[in-house]
């Protein structure tokens, strides 16, 4: 499937006539989870979690075996306001550590049995510093989406999407507080672990940034606004798994930023996305409850790169593994009460 938007309104418009879940396939997931070998909700939450990615699958015994987590990487003018712990030849040193193998996401991704995917976007040109105009223009905003969308392999089952880029706290940043109000201060954390000034750089870019671009468009206009490349293809990602009907697990604070974008855009956007875990970045909770997103775990994680929502592809495959590998009483013979 090639990606068919040309511009934000046809992406807009692609949003608006995305796939539901099947209901047939809930309905028989609920049915078979209640004759499982166990008392009734005796597995919590991943009793729904089940139900909910069979639902995507469209199937009551689905099965995880191709996990996919792409991580995007991209520039920021707004680094140059010195606002990150770390100067902008980070990103690209890390893509290289990332392509070696070498990063924390490396070894999740491998542990939870996942295909790691890779994409650099025009590292070599920053976007603009959004206290002085749109980050992006429309035509960039576009292009960064469609790599998103061609990079989810049609084959995966589950998906993880990830991020790297000096500066990209403080654009997630300003989404949130445009996106959903509310004050720089209130919105804008430690990221790499800014301090003193640098912390008080990065918030008042926040607040320029509002200043400049709040309330002139809907989510995808402030994505081009506020965001970053590599904050664009993890929407499209986002958007073109919701397309194959595949489960996707958000990971923290930026990339929830950028599907929040989605949301915003066109409500329930974002049904075949469960939050991975909750971040140690402050307002990462904030934008969870305002999105209804209860996450699945909260372990202190601030790294990004998909490593929480990696880190939860476990708890996920628990789940379905439970609800299609279980016994029902009438199999075992086990009398049911």
């Amino acid at each position: 499937m090639t990606a068919s938007f040309e511009d934000l309104a046809a992406f807009r418009a692609t949003l608006a006539r995305q796939p539901s879940p099947h209901a047939e396939a809930v309905r028989a997931a609920e049915a078979r989870n209640v004759q499982l070998t166990k008392p009734p909700g005796a597995l919590g939450r991943l009793e729904d979690l089940g139900i909910w990615y069979a639902g995507w699958r469209g199937t009551d015994r689905p099965r995880i075996s191709a996990p996919q987590v792409i991580v995007f990487a991209g520039n920021h003018g707004v680094a140059a306001r010195g606002v990150s712990a770390f100067p902008p030849e980070v990103t690209e040193q890390m893509v290289l550590n990332f392509q070696h193998g070498g990063a924390a996401i490396n070894q999740l991704a491998e542990a939870f049995g996942a295909r790691l995917d890779v994409h650099a976007l025009a590292l070599d040109r920053p976007t603009v510093d959004f206290t002085t105009g749109p980050a992006m223009s429309e035509a960039e905003v576009v292009d960064a989406l469609h790599t998103g969308w061609q990079a989810v392999d049609p084959e995966a089952d589950v998906l993880v999407t990830g991020e790297m880029g000096i500066g990209n706290t403080t654009s997630a940043a300003a989404l949130g507080a445009a996106l959903f109000g509310g004050t720089a201060e209130e919105w804008t954390g430690r990221g790499t672990g800014v301090e003193g000034t640098a912390f008080a750089a990065k918030t008042q870019a926040v607040a320029d940034g509002l200043a400049r671009h709040g309330g002139q468009g809907d989510g995808l206009e402030m994505l081009r606004r506020l965001g970053g490349r590599e904050l664009a293809a993890m929407a499209g990602a986002i958007a073109r798994a919701r397309a194959l009907r595949i489960p996707v697990l958000l990971d923290g604070f930026i990339c929830t930023a950028a599907a929040a974008c989605l949301e915003k855009a066109v409500p329930g956007a974002l049904d075949h996305c469960v939050a991975g875990h909750l971040s140690a970045e402050g307002a990462h909770q904030r934008m969870l409850e305002r999105l209804k997103k209860e996450p699945l775990l909260a372990l202190g994680l601030r790294l990004g790169e998909g490593s929480g929502a990696a880190l939860s592809l476990g708890v996920l495959k628990g789940a379905v593994a439970c609800l299609s590998g279980m016994a029902t009483f009438s199999e075992t013979g086990v009398a049911d009460g």
